[in-house]
């Protein structure tokens, strides 16, 4: 909310299901995707997500927001049901555990200079499906990608001082539906 708000965005944290039709594009962060896909379920938020998604409602995933958007996750728990936004496999804390976590400056297509992102137990891309454009990657992995309206980065991009990735999301255009 913060890394928006320095953008002269205003933001809301989505805490019901009504929350969703107040805002006009939303953000899922990191955290723990097993209990973030747990409390959508628990507070009745899959549906709502899931209908913004198909009207065209531009959304951004920052690592465990990133496997939650995702169509399929490897080393999930069975009871994890990703959102399926953007035809992605992810690979769960795929850089290893929290003392793995790194930092580490990324090549983002359409970027002059690299992007400094923190990585903490990170997850990446195994493989995309059509429509999916790959902006960043580190050591051969996909850690940035996105389609017309959804992006999603296996890292932290909200931990930076550089905002260019969030101004990447606010220039996605809602599209009125979604294929």
């Amino acid at each position: 909310m913060e890394a928006l708000s320095s953008l002269g965005v205003e933001t809301l944290e989505i805490r019901k299901s009504e929350d969703i039709d107040k805002v006009d594009r939303l953000v899922i962060p990191g955290g723990e995707s097993t209990a973030i896909s747990m409390l959508l379920d628990w507070n009745g938020m899959r549906d709502p997500i899931q209908k913004a998604i198909a009207a065209g409602m531009p959304m951004f995933g920052t690592c465990a927001g990133m496997i939650v958007l995702a169509r399929e996750v490897l080393d999930g728990r069975e009871d994890q049901t990703p959102l399926g936004a953007i035809d992605i496999t992810v690979r769960r804390n795929a850089f290893g555990r929290q003392v793995d976590s790194f930092e580490t400056n990324i090549e983002v297509v359409g970027f002059d200079d690299p992007f400094p992102s923190v990585f903490i137990r990170a997850p990446i891309v195994e493989s995309v499906g059509e429509g999916v454009e790959v902006f960043a990657t580190v050591d051969d992995k996909i850690v940035l990608c996105g389609t017309e309206l959804i992006l999603v980065a296996s890292f932290h991009p909200e931990l930076s001082n550089d905002r260019r990735i969030h101004e990447m999301f606010l220039s996605m255009e809602a599209s009125g539906t979604q294929g």
